[in-house]
């Protein structure tokens, strides 16, 4: 039977049934007032029963019409105070919220800040640098990184924060190899890569048009950490991408040297990946806004604790 009627029909009985106008009924529900005398008209047939008697001096309801309010009313407010609960939830931050990121220091505390922010909220947290599920699998948001451009996947990236990288090697390395310093010799000199993070192996440089180029280099010591990679860096075991931030200090004792070649590295970024649908839920926003605001707000010291020993990618 419901799948004969319309709610409109409804709505529109109900409001007559109550006021006792088809004219007064349409200026409350914003309608005219041939939509809701057929409305009225559309739920009779429906239900084959003379539902409001009426004259051109009154209007009463009959004893069907007075069943079916009875009936009807309670299911209608239920009905919309279902619907104006869940509104009010898609604005407010609580909720399951199920994210997929680094394991960097600054964003655990930028994370528990958040969840304290909105204790309405339940978190589910995943560590991973190079995350083979992701949306798909009911993640809400995943924090990736990415060098050069991102791979066309249905999903919005929003940049959280962006760091300038340069190509290091020990003092000795950087002297044995001096001579063969230029990206058309890279795939003969011994080069650190991450393992899987990054997409691997191939380095990638900024074009002067603003596009990127890989370039494929050897590479006998691949893993997915930054910390990992400046210790090998240190030891001479091969050349690395590395953020410029993460190796200030040992640029400045001398510990290693900048390798300038005939492009610069691509910088590395870290991105917000998520449903790019309509209705974005108001957790993914607010974590995104409070993501973005923080990572605005954070100077270079806020990010050195990134280069301190963590087990996070940022080699290449």
């Amino acid at each position: 039977m419901l799948e004969k009627l319309e709610l409109a029909w409804l709505i529109s009985f109900r409001q007559v049934f109550e006021v006792k106008s088809f004219k007064q009924a349409a200026s409350i529900l914003n309608l005219p007032s041939s939509n809701v005398s057929r409305h009225v008209a559309q739920l009779e047939d429906a239900v084959g029963l003379r539902l409001l008697e009426r004259t051109t001096r009154r209007m009463a309801a009959t004893e069907a019409g007075e069943t079916l309010y009875q009936q009807v009313v309670p299911l209608l407010d239920s009905m919309d105070s279902a619907l104006l609960e869940m509104s009010a939830a898609g604005k407010t931050v609580a909720g399951h919220l199920k994210v997929l990121m680094p394991d960097l220091p600054l964003l655990g505390k930028w994370l528990a800040e958040f969840c304290c922010q909105y204790p309405l909220l339940s978190l589910s947290c995943d560590t991973n640098l190079a995350p083979t599920q992701g949306l798909e699998d009911g993640v809400d948001l995943l924090l990736q990184y990415g060098r050069g451009p991102l791979q066309s996947s249905g999903w919005v990236a929003k940049e959280i924060a962006r760091w300038p990288s340069i190509v290091v090697g020990a003092p000795q390395l950087c002297q044995r190899y001096s001579a063969q310093l230029s990206l058309n010799q890279l795939k003969f000199l011994p080069c650190i890569t991450s393992l899987s993070a990054l997409n691997g192996t191939p380095w990638v440089f900024k074009q002067n048009d603003s596009q990127a180029v890989t370039v494929p280099v050897y590479s006998t010591y691949r893993i997915n950490s930054a910390h990992l990679a400046k210790e090998a860096a240190l030891a001479g075991l091969g050349f690395v991408i590395l953020p410029e931030l993460s190796c200030q200090t040992e640029l400045q004792q001398g510990l290693l040297q900048r390798v300038v070649l005939e492009k610069v590295p691509e910088d590395l970024v870290l991105y917000a990946i998520f449903n790019g649908r309509d209705k974005t839920p108001r957790k993914v926003t607010a974590l995104l806004d409070f993501l973005m605001q923080k990572s605005t707000g954070s100077n270079q010291s806020d990010w050195v604790a990134w280069s301190k020993g963590q087990h996070q990618s940022g080699a290449d």
